[in-house]
């Protein structure tokens, strides 16, 4: 998780959420290190786990990541828990809870739908921490949205 906090930071000195993720296979070996961009790439989809999924099927030839443990510092959303099953992730291990949007017990719980795969997940690794760091990036953020609703909003950052 230590790993996933520097990716964070990262993503922080981009001015991006600052999340962090990582995938290792069954050894242990890092096969993908990853952070959000989504802004950097002005791609909704390009979350840390997204990224890292993507890298590490690369890396290792196959889009299965059968016995790969993905660790990431705050729990994913429903996308990118839809793309850990897709991939056949065995093990999700993160930081925070994410009471927002979270996908694994937060908000909903991927695992107890009847899907065909099913991931171990440990949530509470490094907590305080993962917590600390997006607390300080959406609080030193806060007031600085722009006051425009409707369909103008979303041209100014076209």
């Amino acid at each position: 998780m230590k790993l996933c906090l520097l990716e964070a930071h990262k993503a922080r000195r981009k001015d991006e959420v600052p999340v962090g993720a990582l995938i290792a296979a069954k050894d242990g070996t890092i096969i993908s290190r990853a952070h959000n961009m989504t802004r950097s790439l002005n791609n909704p989809t390009a979350h840390a786990e997204i990224i890292a999924i993507e890298e590490a099927s690369r890396n290792i030839g196959n889009y299965r990541l059968t016995g790969c443990s993905l660790f990431v510092t705050m729990e994913p959303c429903i996308m990118c828990a839809g793309a850990m099953i897709e991939a056949r992730i065995s093990r999700l291990i993160f930081g925070c809870h994410d009471a927002k949007g979270g996908a694994f017990g937060s908000v909903v719980d991927v695992n107890a739908l009847p899907l065909n795969h099913k991931l171990a997940v440990s949530g509470g690794v490094l907590k305080d921490k993962c917590q600390r760091l997006l607390k300080q990036f959406f609080k030193a953020r806060r007031g600085t949205e722009v006051a425009i609703t409707g369909p103008t909003r979303n041209r100014l950052y076209a």
